[in-house]
Protein backbone atom coordinates (compact mmCIF):
# COMPACT_ATOMS: atom_id res chain seq x y z
CA UNK A 1 0.00 0.00 0.00
CA UNK A 2 1.37 3.15 -1.14
CA UNK A 3 1.32 6.07 2.07
CA UNK A 4 -1.62 8.85 1.26
CA UNK A 5 -0.76 12.14 -0.75
CA UNK A 6 -0.65 15.50 2.25
CA UNK A 7 -1.61 18.81 0.84
CA UNK A 8 1.53 20.83 1.65
CA UNK A 9 0.61 24.48 -0.22
CA UNK A 10 -2.78 25.49 -1.06
CA UNK A 11 -2.52 28.70 -3.65
CA UNK A 12 -4.87 30.09 -5.56
CA UNK A 13 -3.42 28.65 -8.87
CA UNK A 14 -1.95 25.75 -8.06
CA UNK A 15 -1.90 22.93 -4.81
CA UNK A 16 1.18 20.79 -4.01
CA UNK A 17 0.91 17.63 -2.26
CA UNK A 18 4.01 15.35 -1.11
CA UNK A 19 3.67 11.40 0.01
CA UNK A 20 6.91 9.90 1.44
CA UNK A 21 8.90 7.01 -0.48
CA UNK A 22 8.80 3.97 0.80
CA UNK A 23 12.55 3.01 1.79
CA UNK A 24 14.09 6.51 1.53
CA UNK A 25 13.93 9.76 3.74
CA UNK A 26 12.60 11.60 0.38
CA UNK A 27 9.29 12.44 -0.93
CA UNK A 28 7.49 12.65 -3.98
CA UNK A 29 5.34 15.82 -5.04
CA UNK A 30 2.35 16.43 -6.54
CA UNK A 31 1.09 19.85 -8.19
CA UNK A 32 -2.14 20.30 -10.05
CA UNK A 33 -2.51 23.96 -11.14
CA UNK A 34 -4.89 25.51 -13.54
CA UNK A 35 -3.98 28.95 -15.64
CA UNK A 36 -6.67 31.11 -17.41
CA UNK A 37 -4.40 34.22 -19.15
CA UNK A 38 -1.73 31.85 -21.02
CA UNK A 39 -2.29 29.36 -23.75
CA UNK A 40 -1.14 25.54 -22.99
CA UNK A 41 1.07 26.13 -26.19
CA UNK A 42 3.51 29.43 -24.50
CA UNK A 43 3.71 27.81 -21.33
CA UNK A 44 4.95 24.13 -22.65
CA UNK A 45 7.35 26.01 -25.09
CA UNK A 46 8.87 28.33 -22.57
CA UNK A 47 9.50 25.02 -20.42
CA UNK A 48 11.05 23.54 -22.96
CA UNK A 49 13.21 26.39 -24.29
CA UNK A 50 16.25 26.04 -22.79
CA UNK A 51 18.18 29.43 -23.94
CA UNK A 52 14.96 31.39 -22.58
CA UNK A 53 15.16 29.75 -19.07
CA UNK A 54 18.43 31.55 -18.47
CA UNK A 55 17.03 34.94 -18.68
CA UNK A 56 13.98 34.33 -16.77
CA UNK A 57 15.18 31.88 -13.68
CA UNK A 58 17.99 33.50 -11.81
CA UNK A 59 18.96 30.15 -10.30
CA UNK A 60 20.26 28.57 -13.08
CA UNK A 61 24.16 28.66 -13.62
CA UNK A 62 24.10 26.50 -16.82
CA UNK A 63 21.83 24.66 -18.93
CA UNK A 64 22.71 22.83 -21.98
CA UNK A 65 21.48 20.85 -24.53
CA UNK A 66 24.01 18.08 -25.07
CA UNK A 67 22.84 15.58 -27.07
CA UNK A 68 19.61 15.27 -29.06
CA UNK A 69 17.60 12.49 -30.87
CA UNK A 70 15.67 13.63 -34.42
CA UNK A 71 14.12 10.05 -34.59
CA UNK A 72 11.98 10.38 -31.13
CA UNK A 73 12.55 13.99 -30.19
CA UNK A 74 14.83 13.10 -26.74
CA UNK A 75 17.17 15.51 -25.67
CA UNK A 76 19.52 14.47 -23.07
CA UNK A 77 19.94 18.37 -20.98
CA UNK A 78 22.92 19.53 -17.95
CA UNK A 79 21.43 21.55 -15.74
CA UNK A 80 23.59 23.52 -13.02
CA UNK A 81 21.41 25.01 -10.46
CA UNK A 82 21.89 27.55 -7.60
CA UNK A 83 21.00 25.85 -3.80
CA UNK A 84 20.26 27.48 -0.89
CA UNK A 85 23.36 28.72 1.28
CA UNK A 86 25.70 27.34 2.82
CA UNK A 87 25.05 24.00 0.23
CA UNK A 88 26.85 23.40 -3.41
CA UNK A 89 25.51 24.08 -6.35
CA UNK A 90 23.80 20.98 -7.98
CA UNK A 91 23.56 19.75 -11.20
CA UNK A 92 20.95 17.36 -12.93
CA UNK A 93 21.93 15.07 -16.39
CA UNK A 94 18.60 14.59 -17.71
CA UNK A 95 17.03 13.28 -20.78
CA UNK A 96 13.54 14.74 -21.25
CA UNK A 97 10.88 13.55 -23.83
CA UNK A 98 7.58 15.43 -24.78
CA UNK A 99 4.76 14.83 -26.80
CA UNK A 100 1.20 16.59 -28.00
CA UNK A 101 -1.41 14.28 -28.43
CA UNK A 102 -3.91 16.26 -30.81
CA UNK A 103 -6.39 13.59 -30.84
CA UNK A 104 -6.77 13.96 -26.96
CA UNK A 105 -6.24 17.40 -26.52
CA UNK A 106 -3.31 16.46 -24.43
CA UNK A 107 0.24 17.58 -24.11
CA UNK A 108 2.96 15.61 -21.93
CA UNK A 109 6.86 15.92 -21.06
CA UNK A 110 8.85 13.40 -19.16
CA UNK A 111 12.19 13.74 -17.61
CA UNK A 112 14.71 11.98 -16.18
CA UNK A 113 17.84 11.62 -14.56
CA UNK A 114 20.78 9.44 -16.71
CA UNK A 115 24.82 9.14 -17.32
CA UNK A 116 25.85 10.70 -20.55
CA UNK A 117 30.14 10.26 -21.19
CA UNK A 118 30.22 13.83 -22.51
CA UNK A 119 29.16 15.56 -18.69
CA UNK A 120 31.58 13.86 -16.29
CA UNK A 121 30.97 14.86 -12.63
CA UNK A 122 32.48 18.38 -11.97
CA UNK A 123 34.31 18.67 -8.10
CA UNK A 124 33.02 22.26 -8.36
CA UNK A 125 28.51 20.79 -7.96
CA UNK A 126 27.09 17.74 -6.28
CA UNK A 127 25.66 15.47 -8.99
CA UNK A 128 21.64 15.05 -8.51
CA UNK A 129 21.97 10.97 -9.55
CA UNK A 130 17.96 10.31 -8.98
CA UNK A 131 15.48 13.01 -10.51
CA UNK A 132 12.10 12.26 -12.41
CA UNK A 133 9.61 14.42 -13.10
CA UNK A 134 6.46 14.03 -15.32
CA UNK A 135 3.76 17.15 -16.71
CA UNK A 136 0.53 16.35 -18.35
CA UNK A 137 -1.36 19.72 -19.61
CA UNK A 138 -5.07 19.71 -20.59
CA UNK A 139 -6.21 22.91 -22.60
CA UNK A 140 -9.24 23.97 -21.24
CA UNK A 141 -10.17 24.26 -25.37
CA UNK A 142 -7.36 24.53 -27.39
CA UNK A 143 -3.87 24.67 -27.42
CA UNK A 144 -3.79 28.60 -28.92
CA UNK A 145 -6.69 29.61 -26.22
CA UNK A 146 -6.01 30.65 -22.99
CA UNK A 147 -6.94 28.34 -20.52
CA UNK A 148 -5.34 25.00 -18.89
CA UNK A 149 -5.25 22.42 -16.43
CA UNK A 150 -1.87 20.62 -15.91
CA UNK A 151 -0.70 17.83 -13.45
CA UNK A 152 3.18 17.74 -12.53
CA UNK A 153 4.60 14.88 -10.24
CA UNK A 154 8.17 15.04 -9.55
CA UNK A 155 10.93 13.36 -7.16
CA UNK A 156 14.67 14.22 -7.00
CA UNK A 157 17.02 12.96 -4.06
CA UNK A 158 19.25 16.38 -3.70
CA UNK A 159 22.34 14.68 -1.56
CA UNK A 160 21.74 16.29 1.39
CA UNK A 161 23.02 15.78 4.65
CA UNK A 162 19.83 17.98 5.67
CA UNK A 163 16.81 16.05 7.67
CA UNK A 164 13.60 15.10 5.24
CA UNK A 165 11.90 17.62 6.87
CA UNK A 166 14.99 20.68 5.68
CA UNK A 167 14.74 18.95 2.43
CA UNK A 168 10.96 18.74 2.62
CA UNK A 169 10.75 22.98 3.28
CA UNK A 170 13.05 23.64 0.23
CA UNK A 171 11.26 22.09 -1.92
CA UNK A 172 8.07 22.73 -0.71
CA UNK A 173 8.80 27.01 -1.24
CA UNK A 174 10.77 26.38 -4.48
CA UNK A 175 8.44 24.10 -6.29
CA UNK A 176 5.66 26.75 -6.02
CA UNK A 177 8.69 29.84 -6.27
CA UNK A 178 9.67 28.09 -9.60
CA UNK A 179 5.71 27.57 -11.21
CA UNK A 180 5.20 31.01 -10.30
CA UNK A 181 8.18 32.31 -12.41
CA UNK A 182 7.53 29.88 -15.37
CA UNK A 183 4.02 31.63 -15.54
CA UNK A 184 5.25 34.77 -15.58
CA UNK A 185 8.08 33.75 -17.92
CA UNK A 186 5.25 32.79 -20.67
CA UNK A 187 2.65 35.86 -19.63
CA UNK A 188 5.96 37.99 -20.58
CA UNK A 189 6.65 35.94 -23.99
CA UNK A 190 3.13 36.61 -24.59
CA UNK A 191 2.94 40.20 -24.20
CA UNK A 192 6.09 40.82 -25.33
CA UNK A 193 5.85 38.22 -28.27
CA UNK A 194 9.36 36.76 -27.74
CA UNK A 195 10.33 34.63 -29.91
CA UNK A 196 10.29 31.09 -27.98
CA UNK A 197 10.61 28.05 -30.55
CA UNK A 198 7.65 26.44 -31.13
CA UNK A 199 7.87 22.79 -30.29
CA UNK A 200 4.52 22.10 -31.38
CA UNK A 201 4.95 22.87 -35.03
CA UNK A 202 8.14 20.35 -35.33
CA UNK A 203 6.83 17.74 -33.21
CA UNK A 204 8.65 14.70 -32.83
Amino acid sequence: QEPPWELVVDKKHFRLWRRPIPGSHLYQYRVFGSYTDVTPRQFFNVQLDTEYRKKWDSLVIKLDVIERDVATGSEVIHWVTHFPYPMYSRDYVYVRRYNVDQENNLMVLVSRAVEHPDVPEDPEYVRVRTYESQMVIRPHKTFDENGFDYLLTYSDNPQTVFPRYCVSWMVSSGMPDFLEKLHSAALKAKKMELEVRDYLAKGP
